[in-house]
């Protein structure tokens, strides 16, 4: 899997009244992650039916580029401190590998 794309799947929640910091601090993620060499693409949703919820897709060229942007500052402070105060549980983050058709 090391030289597979890695896609990643998150989902958090805001707390109630936290709506706009979280939006203000998730998009600052996403700022900041596409300047990273790794990253395909990062992109934040918002549910249609439940603005409160947000959801990460995003695409990686291989899973050692994924685990160096864990390991950034700026994502370690929205993990560690900052989705804990305002977001109702911790991410629920699940990783997918790639899956590409054959070469003809």
């Amino acid at each position: 899997m090391a030289d597979k794309k890695l896609t990643i799947v998150a989902c958090v929640k805001a707390k109630p009244g936290k709506l706009e910091e979280v939006k203000k601090e998730l998009m600052h993620l996403v700022v900041e992650t596409h300047k990273e060499p790794g990253c395909i693409n990062y992109d934040c949703h918002i549910k249609e039916d439940d603005p409160s919820s947000f959801l990460f897709y995003e695409n990686w060229v291989n899973r050692a580029e994924w685990e160096k942007h864990m390991e950034m500052p700026y994502l370690k402070k929205w993990i560690d401190e900052l989705a804990p105060e305002l977001c109702e549980d911790s991410p629920d983050i699940t990783l997918w590998e790639m899956q590409e058709p054959p070469a003809e």
